[in-house]
């Protein structure tokens, strides 16, 4: 297998790599910021609008509510239309950046660009229960292809790109650039690359500098003068992920039962979409709390004026409606509506610690923020993205021992009930469904992809004339650190290292997957 100049050219110019992909993620930082911001300011409009409409409608008698339910019924054409040209612009967004940065699919980047930010402006701000972290995750990913095929980047390069506009997808989304990071390489790339993380944390910076310069530098959630929790109270802490990891798994096994009842139902998909768009428009009456993201209820369980009746109402509308919404499958992200079930949740559990172990009142808002970070883990199975995530969307480090603390015993239970992570299961749902491993057509091209050794794994403390390799790829550099290896016969594979394949373009995802099994899978003691 020949290699050509340009392939290898990354490889053993390694340091010079890096500094370029750090510079270019500054450069999907701009766009991709750029982009996220003008979706989230549109989607601001859009909710501002929204609150200001209902009571509007509620003087002006019924001639006016239903002309507005004919307004509903146009919408679920037009997002049925949008949804047939460009299929890859639905739902969340983030399974199909999974699933192009492991190769099972090939987005066209402008097309999704384009509809996924038409679609999640009206489906979002028509009141559905659905996030714009997902959209803008998929937003900049799109953006930083585009950047990459106009420069006729690598692949290899492109991959490192399309991680760095996600990063500042979220980033920009929620002014939290650290998360952004390390979701990129907790959720996204599966490993802590020094090449993703330089990229990553350019891009994300660059992304929230951008989103601050309009959104201002406050955080997303006001929540003033959280007190620190004692540490002769954490004990209610483990309670809370106990509670909140079970909730997780119920939370991802009924999403996942939704779209499979969206998929049996046997009508044309407008008239689907009319399920989720007529609720919201009765909901906007009556519950209008429960419509669209809902960070305001986040600020407003911080004022105490909700009774467990309210908040056991609230908790089941905002569920159950997430469910019909996403379920639907028009453009929308499940990150707000989860972490918001999630402060409800942490709310009611607060209420009841006070009637029943006296707990301090003053502590009750502490469990709100908590259970957010332990519901997102427990659904998406990133304890640490989790827990920087709610960091910087309160604006304070000083919960980081007690959001860890709740997010892990979370993460713990999830997996005793052994609860896939929820992107994961809606990718291998969607490639089932799609039959994805065909999308990518066969190409003669040859691509160049890494995979990390990790401690234990089958790949460590072997040479590499001892390993059995997958066929049809060469080993063409081991990174060490920032010392670069040719590979011989005789080099032995240590924990730690990061190793450079070349292989055809059409066999990357088989040759991938198998790779990443043998230096992730863990070798038990006999």
């Amino acid at each position: 297998m020949r290699i050509s100049k340009e392939l290898y050219h990354p490889i053993i110019h390694w340091r010079d790599f890096k500094m370029k992909i750090f510079i270019e993620g500054i450069m999907v930082g701009i766009f991709s910021g750029s982009i996220i911001v003008a979706f989230r300011y549109v989607l601001e409009k859009a909710e501002t609008w929204r609150e200001a409409l209902y009571p509007f409608l509620k003087t002006q008698g019924l001639t006016a509510i239903i002309l507005w339910f004919g307004v509903l019924l146009s919408l679920a054409f037009f997002l049925s239309y949008l949804g047939k040209k460009e299929p890859m612009a639905g739902g969340s967004g983030i399974p199909q950046v999974k699933g192009e940065l492991i190769g099972f699919i090939n987005m066209n980047w402008l097309k999704v660009l384009f509809i996924k930010f038409i679609g999640g402006t009206l489906a979002i701000g028509a009141g559905l229960s659905l996030g714009r972290e997902g959209p803008s995750v998929q937003l900049g990913a799109a953006t930083a292809k585009g950047l990459s095929r106009f420069f006729n980047r690598l692949r290899i390069e492109e991959k490192y790109l399309m991680t760095s506009g996600a990063s500042a997808g979220l980033a920009a989304a929620f002014n939290a650039p650290l998360a952004g990071v390390i979701f990129s390489l907790e959720e996204l790339h599966k490993n802590f690359s020094p090449a993703v993380l330089m990229s990553a944390m350019s891009a994300s910076l660059t992304a929230d500098f951008i989103s601050q310069n309009v959104f201002g530098q406050r955080p997303v959630f006001n929540v003033p003068h959280l007190l620190i929790l004692p540490l002769n109270q954490y004990g209610y802490l483990i309670g809370l992920g106990i509670v909140t990891g079970f909730l997780g798994v119920v939370f991802n096994q009924t999403l996942l039962k939704s779209l499979n009842i969206y998929d049996r139902i046997k009508l044309p998909q407008t008239l689907k979409l009319i399920l989720p768009l007529f609720t919201a428009g009765i909901l906007g009456f009556i519950l209008p709390q429960v419509l669209g993201g809902g960070n305001t209820v986040v600020d407003s369980l911080g004022y105490g004026n909700y009774g467990i009746k309210i908040l056991l109402i609230l908790w089941l509308g905002k569920f159950l409606f997430t469910m019909i919404s996403f379920g639907s499958g028009v453009p929308g992200g499940i990150f707000l509506p989860l972490l918001v079930i999630g402060a409800i949740t942490g709310d009611i559990y607060g209420h009841l610690l006070t009637y029943f172990f006296h707990l301090n009142q003053q502590y009750v808002q502490n469990f709100t923020i908590f259970a957010m970070a332990a519901y997102f883990t427990a659904i998406v199975k990133a304890p640490v993205t989790g827990s920087i995530l709610i960091t910087e969307m309160t604006g304070s480090f000083e919960h980081l021992l007690a959001l860890v603390t709740v997010s892990m015993t979370a993460y713990l239970i999830s997996d005793l009930l052994k609860s896939a992570p929820i992107y994961d299961s809606l990718l291998d749902r969607m490639l089932k469904k799609q039959a994805a491993r065909q999308v990518v057509q066969a190409e003669s091209l040859k691509v160049i992809t890494e995979v990390s050794v990790v401690l234990g794994s089958e790949l460590e403390g072997k040479c590499v004339k001892d390993i059995l390799w997958p066929e049809n790829c060469l080993i063409v550099s081991i990174k060490r650190g920032e010392k670069e290896i040719i590979p011989k016969g005789r080099t032995k594979v240590l924990a730690g290292d990061f190793i450079y394949i070349l292989t055809d373009e059409n066999q990357v995802v088989q040759v991938k997957s198998q790779l990443t099994k043998m230096a992730h899978s863990m070798i038990l003691p006999t």
